[in-house]
């Protein structure tokens, strides 16, 4: 379908307000009806540097952020020299009398706003502004009066009236302007009510829904805001949040709690999980279930601590010291990030191995509209035993067919529960007989054969029983670009489909190999340098990507990254 949608970027400095004015248009938007979508793009500091807010809208789905923009919100003069090429057509730049703009204006659509006359206290320039935009999208401004109430709720009446009253100058000081911009098209008659969430708060509703009841963290960007999703719920839902004082200690705290019975998160990011490597190793020994959420952004070291990438696909395949299972889990979506969050707790639950939710910086910050999430549709976690049927004769890791041995608590009955961190018997006890050795691996790894048997087949997208011209194999957040980029191809008269790795841990070939195989022309889309997905297909399966679209720059992988990749090879 053509693109009908409309692109909207606010832009100025750390500390402006750009947020603020960013989230009350989008949820405004949503509220109505429309599908959003939006990415945020900041530097590492407080205060100043240059940072984006850019909602893509419509009332067709859109999947992922665009290029272009079709209104420049300008908090700073610099907002228009930076993006003034990216303005379609039509676009329009909302933008301050008082910005000296120079030549960056030449041959603009400008709507110059005398800031200071409409709102004199600084305070409200960024509601100014939003009045300004949502008048110029002919929106309802009822929509944002109640945002505005909702928002100041907690300031007082005063507060509120002052900011309602600033919204009101700036529609009326619109409505009252001579400029050319089309109105967004109509909002649906009956918009259904929905959701407005980043990834990382549908990671934490997910963990929430699946019984999460211990937290533990140390901050690092961009993974902190599952830990502050599950703090700003924990005294409703009687979770335990805490930050550690170091990602060593947040590792060890959640293998502990998990031994005494706890449902754990750990929510962190490259650097960051980089330290927790012994603790996995720990939890893989102690077969420990253990969720842990790795938000990648570029390295190596600090690399480009606000920017996204999908670099440590390998660090998080291979973290930690000897041999044991594991699940990785690589959601495309802020839905998926919510039921594979639920997803990696019942895994880990079954096959008491830590289980790894890999995301990165442009899903983890990014908002979507979501239905609401039908809970009663969740399958029921497995909980550990409180009473062995014999507790006198209980052995923590007993042999079993499976690997997978009966988990009592301690201090929930009389079976003595023992754990060690060395190599031990099934009865818990350090151990140096290498034959106990050998069964004890033996029986760990046994457990990889139920882990891929639970592993979830690729998403498939496009026709089915034909041999497309171009295959797009891709993981993680990449979803949203190859999709749009696949129906560009088809536009185009090509015939394109998606192939969307959700989980890259364990492979089953089985479930994708053939798709591969038949596709004319296969091409891996990753947000790194190396291409560690085609890597991984290419050494469990031999199957060999002749044809890769990288993007490693710190930006999402958009559809027109995907679509200028793929000129040179079609």
């Amino acid at each position: 379908m053509p693109d009908t949608s409309i692109v909207i970027l606010v832009g100025g400095e750390a500390g402006q307000g750009l947020v603020t004015v960013g989230q009350l248009m989008a949820k405004a938007l949503v509220r109505a009806g429309y599908e959003v979508v939006v990415c945020q793009d900041y530097q590492s500091r407080i205060r100043g540097g240059h940072n984006t807010f850019a909602i893509r809208t419509g009332v067709d789905p859109v999947y992922r952020p665009s290029e272009k923009v079709d209104i420049l919100v300008a908090l700073d003069a610099e907002t228009v020299a930076l993006h003034r090429r990216q303005l379609t057509p039509g676009g329009i730049v909302l933008a301050d009398e008082a910005f000296d703009l120079g030549a960056s204006a030449a041959g603009l659509n400008c709507l110059r706003i005398p800031a200071k006359k409409l709102a004199p206290k600084a305070a409200h320039q960024n509601v100014l502004f939003l009045g300004v935009l949502g008048s110029a999208l002919c929106k309802d401004i009822g929509l944002l009066e109640e945002l505005l109430r909702q928002t100041f709720a907690k300031k007082g009446a005063e507060i509120i009236d002052q900011n309602l009253a600033v919204l009101r100058v700036a529609y009326d000081w619109t409505a009252a302007q001579q400029y050319s911009f089309a109105c967004m098209p109509p909002a649906p008659e009956s918009p259904v009510r929905q959701l407005m969430l980043t990834g990382n708060e549908a990671i934490a509703l997910g963990a929430l829904a699946a019984g999460c009841n211990f937290c533990s963290f140390y901050p690092m960007t961009p993974g902190s805001s599952v830990a502050l999703t599950l703090a700003a719920k924990a005294k409703t839902m009687g979770t335990v949040v805490e930050q550690a004082e170091d990602e060593i200690a947040a590792a060890n705290m959640a293998v502990g709690a998990a031994c005494a019975g706890g449902r754990c998160i750990v929510p962190t990011s490259g650097g960051g999980f980089a330290l927790m490597v012994e603790a996995v190793s720990l939890a893989g020994m102690l077969e420990t279930p253990v969720v842990f959420v790795v938000a990648m952004r570029p390295g190596p070291a600090t690399g480009l601590p606000t920017r996204t990438e999908q670099g440590d696909l390998n660090l998080v395949l291979y973290a930690g010291h000897g041999e044991f299972p594991r699940a990785v889990f690589t959601p495309g979506s802020v839905e998926q990030c919510f039921s594979l969050a639920h997803r990696a707790f019942e895994m880990a639950e079954t096959h008491q191995s830590p289980v790894f939710l890999l995301t990165d910086q442009y899903l983890a910050d990014s908002f979507q509209n979501v239905a609401p999430f039908d809970l009663s549709a969740l399958p029921e976690l497995p909980a550990p035993l409180l009473e062995p049927e014999d507790p006198a004769s209980y052995k923590r890791f007993a042999l079993t067919e499976d690997g997978v041995s009966p988990r009592a608590i301690p201090g929930f009955s009389t079976a003595l529960v023992v754990s060690d961190s060395d190599e031990h018997t099934e009865d818990g006890k350090l151990t140096e007989d290498l034959g106990v050795r050998v069964q004890m691996v033996a029986k760990r790894l046994g457990k990889g054969a139920g882990l891929a048997e639970d592993a979830l087949a690729p998403d498939y997208t496009g026709p089915e029983g034909a041999d497309v011209d171009v295959l797009l194999v891709c993981w993680g957040s990449t979803l949203g670009a190859a999709l749009e980029a696949r129906e560009r191809l088809e536009e185009a008269g090509r015939s394109a489909a998606v192939l969307h790795f959700a989980q890259v841990w364990p492979l089953n070939e089985d479930q994708f190999l053939p798709l591969l195989e038949k596709a004319r022309r296969a091409v891996c889309v990753e947000g790194n340098a190396t291409g560690q997905l085609a890597r991984l297909i290419r050494q469990e399966t031999g199957f060999r990507f002749k044809d890769l679209v990288l993007r490693f720059d710190g930006l999402p992988i958009t559809a027109a990254t995907i679509l200028r990749g793929l000129e040179s090879i079609l």
